[in-house]
């Protein structure tokens, strides 16, 4: 499970238990193109959730840190 460094920035941002509206903030971009990159991540992840997706990277990534 391969994902561009800022689909995993984003998904580093999930894990911190940032919304949708502050990752827009933090990485200067539309809330739309958040959601979008967003639902890139749960498919490729086959992810039900933003949750079960930070779970599916972490079990298949376990040198994955969350900082």
């Amino acid at each position: 499970m391969k994902l561009s460094p800022r689909k995993l920035e984003i998904l580093t941002l999930i894990a911190r238990g940032f919304t949708d509206k502050e990752i827009a903030l933090q990485l200067k971009m539309s809330k739309r193109t958040v959601q979008t990159h967003i639902s890139s991540i749960m498919s490729t992840l086959n992810a039900r959730n933003r949750v079960n997706a930070v779970v599916l990277y972490m079990h298949s990534n376990p040198t994955w840190k969350v900082i």
